[in-house]
This record gives structure tokens, C-alpha cells and sequence, in this order.
């Protein structure tokens, strides 16, 4: 009998396996699919990651406890995850994106700047700003590397054995343990930790508030000027482009030809075990639209593609809770496409629940019971 069931392996469960792993505890982690694969939420060569989040002025203690956890990893492990660039926040003044990364900014004391469109297209000549668009600029932000964070959580879990290409079809809890079921065995725990990003609903089905999967594509383009896209010479950006329906965001090339693009929110729901995963023409136009101008010196060739899901909660913030009526089951999840620089954090959190019954009020907020549950 195992202490702890971790169903998903992405970037919150490799974390939970990690966390569970420093107190002690033997876990099993079940991934439905192959190890490193690109079904879900968590590959790509890079995340942003941010302090002044616009989404919300909450999400700040968690990211700086955030910014910590990485930082011990990075330690323990020796790996390099993340690199500091710097971020853009572009957009009208009053718009999503600028006025709400403002607001967290000042309200959590961050250091911060707001700029000018000529400011910001004199300091990194790849951004062409619109004469009425400013940018909040913010030293503090940067990227990840998602594979490489997954690979690194999971190869310093103490404890833990991982079984891949297993997924989990049944479970059952009461207060004698957890059972989980998949197509070659059966499996027992005290407790069970469910991170199975846009298929988390298939398995918690009721229990929890519906989570809906989005069809999201990466693109990495040939720049014609490179020399104006690497680290040093462009930061992360996120651009509201306010009145054309859609935010884009970006990054310096980081390794992988090409330099990474892409729109933020497409609208296409999808069955994430269905999705169309071949990148089309109207993927691209749907794109070029938005950065043709924005980014001429990105205008170029498409390098490579992909396709990956969203899992998005009904109002796009993140679900960290336990089961109703099952003390023993906590889960994570309706990450809604800003969710993986949270994953150091967010595993401490499901750590803490299962270990304490309880975790940093800090992370309150994203309980389902904002929600009510149809």
C-alpha cells in the first residue's frame, strides 16, 4: 500500500510527486501517456512566468513563493529552469493586461516601470507599439523550461514510482484509503492526488466544477532580423490587442529554431482526447493577423507548430481543493492556460493538504466553493 497516489505527471503532479517525496512519503504516480509526451498542457520549450499578474492581485504571494521553490530546485538539482529576461505588459492603459498588472504591482510593492510605445520600440527594436498602446515594464519576469522542470521534479521525487502509459479508469475513497483502478492492476493509498489537467473532469466528473478543454497552437517563426530576438535583446511580452478579439505572447529564442509565438485563448473547446492537433492555415492567419504589424522583423516563415490544451475552470482561476466528502482526496486543476510557473508552488500546496490537511492561506482564494457546482 502506498502512501500517496499521484494521477498525472505533468507539470502539477511531477511537482506534488516532489514535494510529497521531501516529506517522507512513498508515492505512486500513474501518466496516462508516455513519458515526456505532448498530449497535454506541459511541453513547448517555454513558459512565462511574472510577477505583476494581471489576472489577478492574489496570485502574487503565491508567485513569489513560487519564484522560491524554482529557485531550491534549480539548487538541488543543478538544472537550469529558468531565466530571468525581464517582461513587457503592452496594451492601452486601460486595458486587461496593462491596468491589471499595474494594480498588482502596486499593491504588492513590485518594482516596476510603465512605458511609452516609442520607449519601449527604442529599447528592443523587434516590438512595434501603436502610438496610444504603454507597456508595464517588470524586471522581475521571465521563462521556464517545461520539459525540463517535469523531468527534474520527477527525477528528485524521493520515493516515487512512476508508471506511465496507465491511465486510471476508477477510484474510489473512504476513510480507510483510496483504491484506483486502471486496465493492469489495482492500487491502494491513504491518500490520492488527481493533476490530470483537461481530462481532470472525465475523472472527477460532478465532484468538482467543470473543467473544459481549449485547443491552443504554438507557433515558432523565422525572424528576419534574429539578432533583435535573443535573451538580452527582447524580454517576455504579453500584448493585449485590445479590439482585435485576442492577447498574443511571446519570447526571446530561446533554443529550439525558430522564435516562439502565440495567441492567447483561441475560443476553439474541444475533447481534449480529440483535438485536432495538425496546425491549419486559419491557425496561421489567425495569428499573422495580430502580430503582422505589432512584430514585422517576426513576419517570417513558420519554423515548426504545435498543438496543446488549455484546461480552463469556469472563470479561468485555478481549482486547488479537496474532493467534497473525501478528506483524502485533493485535487488541482482548471489551470486555464496561465498555470504552469505556479507548479513549484502548487505542489507544496496539494503537499500540504495531504500531509497537514491544510495549506498557506495564500492559496484560499482558488477553493471550488467560489463556484457553485452544477
Amino acid at each position: 500500500m502506498w502512501d500517496v497516489i499521484v494521477v498525472g505527471l505533468g507539470a502539477m503532479g511531477s511537482s506534488a510527486c516532489y514535494e510529497l517525496g521531501r516529506r517522507g512519503l512513498r508515492v505512486l504516480g500513474l501518466e496516462a501517456f508516455e513519458a515526456g509526451h505532448r498530449l497535454g498542457s506541459s511541453h513547448g520549450e517555454s513558459r512565462i512566468i511574472r510577477l505583476a499578474y494581471h489576472e489577478h492581485p492574489n496570485y502574487v504571494p503565491l508567485l513569489r513563493r513560487a519564484y522560491s521553490r524554482w529557485a531550491t530546485l534549480e539548487a538541488e538539482s543543478g538544472e537550469d529552469l529558468l531565466t530571468i529576461t525581464g517582461g513587457l505588459m503592452i496594451g492601452r492603459p486601460s486595458g486587461e493586461v496593462v491596468n491589471g498588472a499595474r494594480t498588482s504591482a502596486e499593491l504588492h510593492h513590485l518594482d516596476h516601470e510603465v512605458l511609452s510605445a516609442e520607449e519601449v520600440h527604442y529599447r528592443y527594436p523587434a516590438l512595434a507599439p501603436a502610438v496610444d498602446e504603454v507597456a508595464l515594464w517588470e524586471p522581475a519576469s521571465g521563462f521556464l523550461r517545461p520539459e525540463r522542470c517535469i523531468e527534474t521534479f520527477l527525477r528528485m521525487a524521493k520515493g516515487l514510482e512512476a508508471r506511465y502509459s496507465e491511465p486510471v479508469r476508477t477510484w474510489r475513497a473512504d476513510a480507510s484509503g483510496v483504491e484506483v483502478k486502471t486496465d493492469t492492476d489495482t492500487y491502494q493509498a491513504s491518500h490520492l492526488v488527481i493533476t490530470c489537467g483537461a481530462r481532470i473532469s472525465g475523472l472527477l466528473a460532478s465532484h468538482v466544477p467543470p473543467v473544459t478543454a481549449e485547443r491552443a497552437v504554438l507557433f515558432w517563426l523565422q525572424p528576419a532580423q534574429p539578432e533583435v530576438f535573443g535573451v538580452g535583446r527582447l524580454p517576455i511580452y504579453i500584448w493585449d490587442a485590445e479590439g482585435e478579439g485576442a492577447f498574443f505572447y511571446g519570447f526571446p529564442h530561446v533554443e529550439w529554431p525558430g522564435v516562439k509565438v502565440a495567441r492567447h485563448h483561441s475560443g476553439q473547446m474541444c475533447e481534449p482526447d480529440a483535438v485536432d492537433r495538425s496546425v491549419n492555415a486559419q491557425d496561421e492567419r489567425d495569428l499573422r493577423n495580430l502580430i503582422a504589424r505589432r512584430m514585422p522583423r517576426l513576419d517570417g516563415p513558420v519554423v515548426s507548430s504545435l498543438v496543446c490544451l488549455y484546461e480552463n475552470s469556469p472563470d479561468h482561476h485555478f481549482l486547488i481543493d479537496r474532493v467534497p466528502d473525501q478528506p483524502n482526496v485533493v485535487y488541482a486543476g482548471g489551470f486555464s492556460g496561465h498555470g504552469f510557473k505556479f507548479a513549484s508552488v502548487v505542489g507544496e500546496v496539494l503537499a500540504d493538504l495531504v500531509t497537514q490537511g491544510h495549506a498557506t492561506p495564500d492559496a484560499e482564494f482558488l477553493r471550488a466553493r467560489r463556484l457553485t457546482i452544477v
